[in-house]
């Protein structure tokens, strides 16, 4: 069941000194997105906890992978001091999809701790419907937790789904927040810690909220595709295809989704610059896309208007790559004035010559 924010938005101002991050990667997911961001130089996990990123609040984290406390009742009692709205404020961080429990039969599809009651497992969603409400921001990490992802494929069982299509693309966090996307399977390190950082320095009251696109996701790095980044755009430009994956050409025909996904990857890089599938030769699959990977399937096959788009530019792409050709071979010969011969050839003609009348101002 779906649930609508219980604190109206703006009822925790920001400007706090302090904020713990509660991080749940229970849902369907492969903690690849928590692995991911240990790789994150700009700003690191390691500088926002220790404090060394200036302006920014005091960060506790509870994340089951990167905290340093033991595990078990230690570890969930942050979470289950939250859930009893002892706890404020926290940003509130889903990775991995949504199940939907309503059609659990007469289990649960994933979980996290036991009721202390009974003894029975807490499902995601009983977690969701408490926390959520209750959170400064909630932040949706990795293409599962932000869209459905890889679970929420067709033909899968458990009813998988975002975290928005779960809390309703309406909602809106005690402070006044939309849920926050950032897709990616799994998440670039960099895209994840930036957004992160920047809800960070909103909550201590440092600067506005994020700017986000109407799928929820930061504009400033999904604003454009693959392909305006992506050093082999120019070769689609001219018609020239990459038909292997040895070849440094544009790879549509082998299955590329570029020109169509919005992601920075290849301007980004994935590790400190360097990387990212496009920049190592790899195609673009589209899992930053709310349709994935249903829409880009099978895997491997030029997308459908590839081979269209390479068709109908191949007459404008040959044109433009065989003047492109005369032009460099002509940029690429010196001028013919530049020799060492007894005669100037430049075709200078000089406006001051000695037998011309000279003042301290010019010639008269």
């Amino acid at each position: 069941m779906t649930t609508t924010p219980q604190t109206a938005p703006g009822d925790q101002r920001a400007g706090f000194d302090e904020i713990d991050i509660l991080w749940i990667s229970e849902g369907m997911s492969c903690d690849g997105d928590t692995v991911s961001i240990t790789a994150s130089s700009q700003p690191s996990i390691e500088d926002v906890v220790t404090g060394l990123i200036p302006g920014l609040p005091k960060v506790n984290l509870h994340n089951k992978v990167l905290s340093p406390t033991l595990g078990g009742e230690e570890f969930l009692a942050p979470f289950r001091a939250a859930a009893r709205g002892e706890l404020a404020p926290f940003i509130l961080v889903i990775e991995g999809s949504i199940p939907n429990e309503n059609i659990n039969g007469e289990g649960y599809w994933t979980s996290f701790g036991n009721d202390l009651a009974t003894g029975e497992p807490l499902t995601l969603n009983w977690w969701i419907d408490r926390l959520a409400p209750r959170a400064w921001a909630v932040v949706a990490i990795g293409t599962c937790a932000a869209y459905g992802g890889i679970h929420a494929m067709a033909g899968n069982p458990t009813g998988s789904m975002g975290l928005a299509d779960y809390l309703g693309w309406d909602f809106r966090s005690a402070g006044g927040l939309p849920i926050v996307n950032i897709p990616g399977c799994p998440v670039q390190p960099e895209n994840f810690m930036e957004t992160l950082a920047w809800v960070l320095y909103h909550a201590a009251g440092a600067a506005p909220p994020p700017p986000l696109d109407d799928l929820l996701r930061p504009q400033w790095l999904f604003g454009k595709t693959v392909h305006e980044g992506c050093d082999r755009a120019g070769y689609y430009e001219q018609s020239d295809f990459a038909y292997d994956y040895n070849s440094p050409k544009c790879q549509v025909k082998v299955g590329c989704w570029g020109p169509v996904v919005n992601c920075n990857v290849p301007k980004r890089g994935w590790m400190h610059g360097v990387g990212g599938c496009p920049n190592v030769g790899g195609i673009c699959i589209g899992c930053t896309m709310p349709g994935f990977p249903d829409k880009f399937m099978p895997f491997m096959d030029a997308p459908p208007g590839g081979y269209l788009s390479a068709t109908l530019g191949k007459p404008y792409g040959l044109f433009v790559r065989r003047m492109r050709g005369i032009t460099n071979a002509s940029l690429n010969k010196e001028p013919r004035w530049r020799h060492n011969r007894d005669e100037l050839t430049t075709g200078y003609d000089p406006r001051w010559r000695a037998d011309v009348p000279t003042t301290a101002g010019g010639p008269q």
